[in-house]
């Protein structure tokens, strides 16, 4: 299967701040309630070890995406890092707020729109990039990995979508699993039940969005091509695919460390 750089309605400017944070709120939702990334922790937390860092910052956050439930079990295995900032290009603010009050000092984020392929040079720290490196076209893309290796940052990618048959199928369900769980979805919001139930733009912008997140996600194999080159002064660079007991599809990663004294 190709892959297809098409758009995504999140991603684009004219897509209404309401329509965008009720969209991610319900993909951190289903992230939590799923445990979407805990077959990745391990990894993680070993390739921030490797790096040595004493930050994580977190690219491409949107509504939080998994670190409010990664940074407990993280936690409990002696994390060492003392901060995890999230930030986003149109950042969720009330989500992000949220997720650091939770956090008990833990998770912090930017209100301003940080770029991931120029994160300024005072944000320092391990870069994790979370369901969000298909959102950006291959030269994009290796700009991105390519600011990580040019500032000395580990960087740490992963993907739970798939570009298959059975990737696209599963996106297939998301409009039902929208009105199932944005009941449960906190803090309850008179304007989510109105454009999931009485408006369904948000069902169907969550369609469109997955099924276009299957088709623009990265192979292993052109992953390894992205990183092509990219091995400045013994920096490496780790790709592969993890899956979760009767998880449909694997987790992509692809891990990049520069070595540590």
């Amino acid at each position: 299967m190709r892959r297809w750089h098409l758009i995504e309605i999140e991603d684009q400017p004219w897509c209404p701040r309401v329509i965008r944070d009720a969209a991610t709120d319900y993909l951190q939702f289903s992230i939590a309630v799923g445990k979407v990334y805990a077959p990745i922790a391990d990894k993680l937390r070993g390739a921030i070890e490797r790096a040595g860092a004493a930050r994580v910052v977190d690219l491409c956050s949107g509504g939080a995406g998994p670190w409010p439930a990664l940074s407990g079990p993280l936690a409990d295995e002696g994390r060492p890092w003392a901060e995890i900032c999230l930030t986003d290009k149109f950042p969720n603010v009330p989500a992000l707020e949220r997720a650091r009050a939770a956090s008990g000092g833990v998770i912090s984020f930017r209100e301003d729109s940080i770029d991931a392929a120029a994160v300024p040079a005072d944000l320092t720290g391990f870069r994790t990039i979370f369901s969000a490196l298909h959102h950006f076209p291959p030269a994009a893309a290796r700009a991105v990995l390519a600011d990580a290796v040019k500032r000395r940052q580990g960087i740490a990618v992963f993907e739970a979508t798939q570009r298959s048959v059975a990737g696209v199928l599963l996106m297939l369900l998301t409009p039902l699993m929208v009105w199932l769980f944005t009941p449960f979805i906190r803090p309850f919001r008179w304007s989510r039940l109105l454009w999931t139930y009485a408006i369904p733009v948000v069902p169907l912008v969550v369609l469109f969005d997955g099924i276009v997140s299957s088709l623009r996600t990265y192979t292993p194999a052109e992953l390894r091509e992205l990183t092509a080159g990219l091995v400045t002064d013994g920096y490496e660079w780790e790709i592969g695919e993890v899956r979760a007991e009767r998880a449909p599809i694997p987790v992509t990663y692809l891990i990049g460390y520069p070595p540590h004294a």
